[in-house]
């Protein structure tokens, strides 16, 4: 499976360019952590790419993203990338155990609560947004409500890694493809 494999899926599943961007942002925080980790930044990347792929058709809780295993065991999506999409989403009940299963799940909220603080910035640019801006807006309960703070938050304890330094690290790999991101 290469990134252009996963892009062929990508383009067949998602016509939202938000959720697009998404993927993309989580796509650029695992690649990050591939390196962090010492892994292959493409299977990483992959993971990024696809983990919401199946949310425009299967919306819910109950569906996403268990109901695009098929497709992806279709498309030969390795079992470790597929195992790793279902640890991304807490209610599958398929825990974070390996550093690519937690590092999905602690990028996943808060890549788009990074994206959420850098559109309430003057500029509405990545490069305005600062770790201290991110800790700021999280205290903050209403701003980007739908963002679960508490996932955020085990996240990290999951990912084993100090809290300023995994903000830092995502930061820091959203910026690197702004241009892509609009931000």
């Amino acid at each position: 499976m290469t990134r252009a494999d996963a892009l062929v899926i990508l383009d067949a599943y998602i016509k939202n360019p938000n959720l697009r961007k998404h993927m993309l942002a989580v796509e650029a925080a695992m690649r990050t952590y591939a390196g962090v980790f010492g892994d292959n930044p493409e299977e990483w990347g992959i993971v990024g790419l696809l983990h919401d792929f199946d949310y425009e058709i299967h919306p819910t809780i109950d569906e996403h993203p268990m109901k695009g295993q098929p497709i992806l065991e279709r498309r030969g999506v390795p079992a470790h990338i597929r195992r790793a999409i279902l640890a991304h989403a807490k209610h599958t009940g398929v825990l974070p155990e390996t550093p690519m299963e937690r590092a999905v799940f602690a990028c996943d909220e808060l890549c788009g609560f990074i994206i959420a603080v850098a559109l309430v910035m003057p500029s509405k640019q990545l490069a305005e947004v600062t770790v201290e801006s991110i800790e700021k807006k999280l205290k903050q309960k209403s701003f980007a409500a739908k963002v679960n703070r508490q996932e955020i938050e085990e996240g990290i304890s999951v990912l084993g890694m100090p809290r300023t330094e995994h903000f830092r690290t995502v930061l820091e790999a959203l910026q690197g493809i702004h241009d892509d991101l609009g931000l």
